[in-house]
């Protein structure tokens, strides 16, 4: 993918007519010594941004974003400065404040191998230059945006638009140092129609502007990969002192709902790790075409509105992204390749925040569900062209750093921490996690850091030996990691097998008690069934998952009948369900798999849903993606496409 030596010859290599580059000759050797970062060309030893201003047009017309990138520069005497971009057309450089402009050189590079990095943008500057200004439009290769027509939305009558920068897709719509170890500050003046509102992951206003014109000011310093705009028909509805959410007002109500525990999350959060840093927490719940369950955009959450349920049985994503606050937002991975130390930290601790608020039960059921996925993932791996993949730190050198993204990062993270917890007691380890998260605030860390500052202040300092290394640098899971048992999935495990068995787990039971009425005993009728509101959504994955693979139609049938899996209005048990009648063939779920898939963009669903569809009817897969794929944000659509090229 990445290939420095043939990288830049650079002279003449132009993304369109638009572009001006410079007669100046740049040497390879420049670029090859230029970053540490396997994802990024930015030079930031000799020259980084410490505060972007932007000014950004957003016309719905012909999706485009008109920007200005005005990068104020740490500048170590250097003559080029180096950004990142991807799909962007740039169409002009200039040095120095407004109004005190000079247009200066610039070359952009080749493409990478594999199109995943996109090209250096290379600024010809003084040794003393702190200012850089890049003017720019995004195009419909700018990956980060998802321009949505108004029938995607829940008004059906205005557009949306929104980001989404992980890892590296931020240079698709900002010019910029694209890595996660330069934190910096922003602020941004954004135009957008005046019936729409702009909100950014920043301090946002709560009602519409009556000209569309709107400023934003993010004054800690975050990586590029937060920096987020959401644009849309929305409203605001506030949970608490420093709480709530904006969604498009036709969602108001259920929002209102789903969201109520979120004040008593964020006071959780602060008795375990200490106080929130960001002043604001916001929620922001995108439509469906969002690839994530959420993204954790300081002070902004986003959402898919697939976690509201009704019942809040999936509120904890917003656990989750609220505990990236602290893992993530406040102490950053250095580089893709450490990226469990954003994600492993923020499930443990986003199952500490349930446990405090529902109890330990339930912390438990999230981490045995998450064990089971966990083990599906290492198979995969294991067989895998990647097999090192299994490992907490990873080498993704010439690979999209989105391969990293996977449960090991996540759960095996976050086991690693629980075993280290049982090992050194709670009360000891949240000393250390929090003076971890003080120590480190604001600033990025990798996998080497960690472990001197894991070695120094709470290992060797306690006397613990722990195979930290193992769990770091191996692949698979190693031995002591900590079993977690939940009687009640074990029932859930019972009842599936009972089933299978032959036993009629639906059958009505009639049975009778006896209770005083006015002084007397008499008996009262009771009736039981097995009904879907009888068990958590976790509980009937475990279910599901404990069914056998080769299943027959008729108890598929049955299940169907009584459960309705297949309309629950649940996405986890609805895509478990999908995917189960798609490996044994239950086309009778077609035309609502079909459904499902043309109205759901989070990846974590479609994958499964078309994978085990590519293996029965690769024909009707490939069906429904083309059907639709232009709902898709890139993220998902990309992953679809390499998936549905596997040869079964």
């Amino acid at each position: 993918m990445r290939n420095f030596y043939c990288l830049i010859i650079l002279v003449g290599l132009l993304m369109s007519c638009d572009q001006k580059p410079s007669a100046t000759e740049t040497s390879t050797e420049k670029l090859a010594d230029s970053t540490f970062d396997d994802h990024s060309y930015s030079n930031l030893r000799e020259i980084h941004t410490t505060h972007l201003d932007l000014e950004l047009e957003v016309n719905f017309q012909n999706k485009t974003i008109y920007g200005v990138a005005r990068h104020t520069m740490n500048n170590n005497n250097s003559d080029t400065a180096i950004f990142d971009i991807n799909g962007l057309l740039i169409q002009k450089v200039t040095l120095g404040t407004i109004n005190h402009e000079k247009e200066t050189d610039f070359v952009i590079g080749n493409m990478d191998k594999d199109s995943i990095l996109g090209q250096p943008l290379l600024v010809t500057t003084k040794n003393k230059t702190q200012q850089i200004n890049i003017y720019y439009q995004t195009t419909e290769n700018s990956a980060a945006l998802d321009w949505l027509d108004s029938n995607l939305t829940s008004s059906k009558t205005k557009p949306f638009l929104y980001t989404q920068g992980q890892a590296i897709l931020t240079r698709t719509w900002i010019p910029i140092q694209d890595s996660p170890s330069n934190r910096i500050t922003y602020s941004a003046k954004v135009s957008v129609p005046d019936d729409l509102m702009a909100v950014m992951s920043a301090k946002n206003k709560r009602e519409k502007s009556s000209n569309g014109n709107y400023f934003f000011e993010m004054k800690k310093p975050i990586p590029s990969y937060l920096i987020a705009l959401a644009v849309g028909d929305l409203s605001y509805q506030s949970l608490g002192p420093n709480t709530g959410f904006y969604c498009e007002p036709e969602l108001a109500k259920a929002c209102l709902f789903e969201f109520q525990d979120l004040p008593k999350m964020m006071q959780a959060a602060e008795k375990i790790y200490g106080k929130y840093q960001w002043d604001q927490y916001d929620l922001l719940v995108l439509p469906y075409s969002f690839p994530f369950g959420g993204m954790e955009n300081p002070m902004l959450t986003f959402v898919n509105p697939t976690i509201i349920t009704g019942d809040r049985s999936l509120t904890s994503v917003v656990a989750h992204e609220l505990a990236h606050s602290w893992s993530g937002n406040l102490v950053t991975n250095r580089t893709w390749n450490d990226f469990w130390l954003n994600e492993g930290f923020t499930v443990y601790f986003e199952q500490r925040i349930m446990e405090e608020l529902y109890g330990k039960d339930v912390s438990d059921i999230l981490a045995a569900v998450e064990y089971y996925e966990l083990q599906d993932e290492l198979k995969t791996i294991a067989n895998s062209k990647y097999p090192e993949d299994s490992r907490l730190f990873l080498d993704l050198k010439n690979r999209n750093p989105d391969d990293g993204m996977t449960d090991i990062a996540y759960v095996k993270g976050a086991f690693f921490l629980k075993t280290l917890e049982q090992k050194v007691g709670r009360k000891k380890f949240d000393i250390f996690i929090q003076s971890y998260f003080e120590k480190h605030a604001f600033k990025t860390i990798n996998s080497e850091d960690f472990i001197r500052y894991l070695d120094k202040n709470l290992l060797s300092k306690e006397e613990v030996k722990f195979n930290h290394l193992d769990w770091i640098y191996k692949e698979g899971l190693p031995k002591n990691c900590l079993q977690i048992h939940s009687t009640s999935l074990e029932k859930m495990k019972v009842l599936a097998n009972d089933f299978t068995q032959g036993k009629a787990i639906f059958k009505t039971k009639v049975s009778y008690k006896k209770i005083r009425i006015k002084g007397k005993m008499r008996k009262k009728k009771l009736i039981e069934r097995l009904k879907r509101e009888d068990h958590i959504v976790q509980e009937w994955q475990t279910f599901i998952r404990t069914l056998p693979k080769n299943i027959s139609k008729e108890k598929l049938k049955i299940i169907d009948f009584n459960l309705g899996f297949k309309n629950c209005g649940n996405s986890e048990i609805m895509t478990e369900w999908f995917t189960l009648a798609l490996e044994n063939n239950y086309t009778e779920l077609n035309s609502d798999i079909e459904r499902f898939l043309k109205k759901v963009g989070r990846r974590k669903y479609l994958v499964p849903i078309y994978k085990a569809m590519n293996k029965v009817n690769p024909k009707l897969a490939k069906q429904i993606f083309e059907n639709s794929k232009n709902q898709y944000h890139a993220v998902s659509r990309n992953s679809i496409e390499e998936l549905l090229k596997e040869v079964n």
